[in-house]
């Protein structure tokens, strides 16, 4: 396996400069920040994921306003005291994009955030505490105990929370390919998260970089080049 050195000065100079791939990686995770954040935005930012998987993200930023409403600012205790001819109602308000699965899923993470937050102060304080180095039994608690969290749309909800997370992209995995790491092409098995989250780690005891910078880095070491301009744009900073 390569020094990350190598994959880093690659993607540097795909992105014109070491100045201008710092300047992409985002902030430096603060569990202090995560620990937190309240339960209200723990579930609105589960559901703004959900939502957005397999759609059109800029679609659902532009209607949350009207999610928030619709849900109730997204209130775990409130929302668990509708009656269902509440939940029922939402498949039919134009506020929001009327999937009954997804609006479903708002109304089982409501108690699992209730849930999680009454065993351990707050979601944000589980969240905090879970070391970065186990991402993958994270994302598998998320899949088994929460609804609709699984795969890409649980990596996307850590990473906008600001937790340390990497996403397994197209881009990463076949950056991981690229350097010698024996993975499928979508790295989805058990044993497969196992070695990417093996060598995540092993990278960051090499540079002492986030986790979340490391992953950033390998997709923008590989694959279409996008401008730094395209990518802040997509990333929304």
């Amino acid at each position: 396996m390569p020094d990350f050195a190598k994959i880093r000065a690659r993607a540097a100079k795909r992105k014109g400069g070491e100045a201008a791939l710092a300047s992409l990686l985002g902030p430096m995770p603060d569990n202090a920040a995560v620990a937190r954040i309240a339960d209200d935005r723990i579930l609105s930012t589960m559901a703004e994921r959900i939502f957005a998987a397999g759609f059109v993200w800029r679609v659902i930023e532009q209607k949350w306003p009207g999610f928030e409403e619709a849900f109730l600012g997204f209130e775990p205790k409130r929302l668990l005291f509708q009656p269902d001819d509440f939940w029922h109602d939402l498949a039919s308000d134009k506020r929001i994009v009327r999937n009954p699965q997804k609006i479903k899923s708002v109304r089982d993470n409501a108690a699992f955030v209730e849930r999680v937050s009454k065993e351990h102060g707050s979601f944000g304080k589980f969240l905090a505490d879970w070391p970065a180095d186990d991402q993958v039994g994270l994302m598998a608690y998320l899949g088994k105990h929460g609804s609709r969290l699984g795969g890409n749309t649980g990596q996307y909800f850590l990473r906008w929370l600001e937790w340390d997370a990497f996403i397994i992209s197209a881009d990463m995995a076949a950056a991981l390919r690229d350097a010698g790491l024996d993975v499928a092409e979508s790295p989805t098995s058990k044993k497969d998260l196992d070695k990417v989250q093996a060598q995540i780690n092993a990278w960051a005891a090499e540079t002492g970089l986030p986790r979340r910078h490391i992953s950033r880095i390998l997709a923008m070491s590989i694959g279409e080049n996008h401008s730094p301009e395209a990518l802040r744009e997509y990333m929304g900073e």
